[in-house]
């Protein structure tokens, strides 16, 4: 499962459909209709589990606009195929498109500038890695709907056991409590490797928890400003090692773990930790054996802070779009109600103060620290090349598939760095 399918991913593990659905909002049809066939009335492609944050949006857009917006779903690698085919015909059927962050090389050519959006104090509501990722080529061609990153979370009814605290007192000196630095991740993680239970969890088949600690050592993530290509640097080889480690006190088999594999362990109580989606708290099924008892935790940062890899979607409008007036109506009334998405099923936003706006109420523990790790100035979104999805797929899990099952470390991070230089030739 690569890392740019965000919201695919996210479907799959928090039961959403993913389903190709041809739905339709606040009018009587649906469906791909040529784009521009009604004045108030507007296209808008999706992905799996789009649909359902831009709904209630979609729902006040109408009312305060007059725009009407007929939602086409696809499921992710339909919707990029579909992007692909349209934007080479010259010929699009939608007048909004959401794209995943990592699209944006990809059709940076084939949609509009939304500059005049992004004011001062919209850019001051957005995360900084997402506004500086929306900039491509000196245009902002995406704004934000919603975005995700990896928090900590863990069991607090074992945390809180008072023999688990005394026990984990007397062998490593210091109080059980929820870690802040990585050491105490790995001690915690060895303490609770016992008994049928595992520490933490490896996802082996996902390489975005290596970026993450890759950008916490100070390194950008694979490729440099310059394209040159740095997975080979002392900093990804630090956290390559170091991710390894955590397979000692991980499920056997962390090779062919993934999102779905991992958050199904922890919500059958087989992990006292692990580090996930934000969004993953608020669906932790009523009938799991954790439910009411999973504290949250701001991510561990490394010698250069806190970071993380956000998952972002943007909302773009195609140039060739004869509905764009109407199209931007819809993404500037997306922004101001960005807050809404946090009530549909996935439960995201891209505004700091649509996090904030929840952050202290009962249920939406997660929001603090996932605000915390967005706002880190280590947190980078993916290197913007149209190789990337190549270079995920090709070298960077296979690569660390290697690695968790034991390979030289040193050895396979050589052999990316020839792979990566040939897909970037």
């Amino acid at each position: 499962m690569s890392s740019r399918k965000t919201i695919s991913r996210l479907a799959a593990v928090g039961g959403l459909s993913t389903a190709v659905i041809l739905a339709a909002t606040a009018c009587g049809a649906g469906g791909p209709a040529a784009s521009g066939g009604s004045s108030d009335s507007i296209n808008v492609l999706v992905e799996a589990g789009g649909h359902a944050e831009l709904t209630a949006v979609a729902e006040k857009c109408k009312q305060e606009t007059g725009v009407s917006a007929n939602f086409v779903e696809l499921p992710y690698d339909g919707l990029f195929n579909r992007l692909s085919s349209e934007f080479s015909s010259g010929s699009v059927s939608f007048d909004v498109a959401a794209l995943d962050s990592v699209w944006l090389p990809n059709f940076k050519d084939a949609v509009q500038p939304l500059d005049e959006l992004f004011t001062d104090d919209v850019k001051k509501d957005i995360f900084p890695s997402l506004v500086k990722e929306a900039n491509v080529d000196g245009h902002f061609i995406g704004m934000p709907a919603w975005t995700n990153a990896e928090i900590i979370l863990y069991r607090k009814d074992l945390f809180e056991n008072a023999q688990n605290k005394a026990d984990f007192k007397t062998k490593y000196g210091y109080d059980l409590a929820a870690p802040t630095t990585w050491k105490q991740y790995q001690d915690i993680s060895e303490f609770f490797t016992k008994d049928g239970m595992y520490g933490t969890d490896v996802k082996g088949a996902v390489e975005t928890e290596w970026l993450a600690h890759v950008l916490q050592a100070g390194s950008p993530m694979v490729l440099d400003a310059n394209n040159n290509v740095v997975i080979d640097n002392a900093a990804h080889k630090e956290a390559l090692d170091f991710y390894v480690s955590l397979t000692k006190s991980a499920p056997p088999g962390a090779a062919q773990v993934d999102w779905a594999a991992a958050q199904n362990l922890f919500n059958q109580g087989k992990t006292a930790m692990t580090r996930f989606w934000a969004h993953a708290y608020r669906q932790i099924p009523k009938d799991s054996p954790v439910y009411g008892k999973v504290g949250t935790a701001a991510m561990i940062g490394g010698s250069a802070g806190v970071a993380g890899v956000p998952g972002p979607w943007y909302l773009s409008v195609p140039k060739a779009s004869k509905n764009a007036e109407n199209a931007k109506k819809f993404i500037k009334c997306a922004y101001d109600h960005n807050d809404l998405g946090i009530q549909s099923s996935l439960g995201l936003a891209s505004r700091i103060s649509a996090f904030e706006k929840y952050q202290d109420q009962p249920g939406y523990e997660s929001f603090k620290p996932l605000i915390a790790t967005l706002n880190a100035p280590a947190t980078a979104t993916r290197p913007a090349t149209t190789k990337w999805q190549q270079i995920v797929d090709t070298v960077l899990v296979p690569t660390l598939q290697k690695a968790v099952a034991g390979g030289d470390t040193t050895a396979l991070l050589s052999e990316a760095k020839k792979k990566v230089q040939d897909l970037i030739k």
